[in-house]
């Protein structure tokens, strides 16, 4: 005989349901939100930048020792 809902499994359909939402939850954090977190990237600083500058010919090497320079503070008033 059939009983109401299938025979009695209705009660794991809210584990089911919560067991989705949780994978999706970790799915996000872990394959979305985690990268965007902790990855430092030596372009990001000031000295980075500049040196992709240099490195790519849009500054001289005068320009990218006298910024350099004022950048770590030693280049004196102008």
């Amino acid at each position: 005989m059939c009983t109401w809902a299938g025979g009695g499994w209705w009660f794991l359909w809210p584990l089911w349901f919560a067991g989705f939402w949780i994978v999706v939850a970790l799915i996000l954090r872990f394959g979305v939100w985690g990268r965007r977190r902790g990855h430092w990237s030596p372009s990001s600083t000031a000295e980075g930048i500049l040196a992709e500058r240099f490195a790519r010919d849009e500054i001289t090497e005068k320009e990218y020792r006298d910024r350099l320079t004022v950048l770590h503070g030693s280049g004196g008033a102008r």
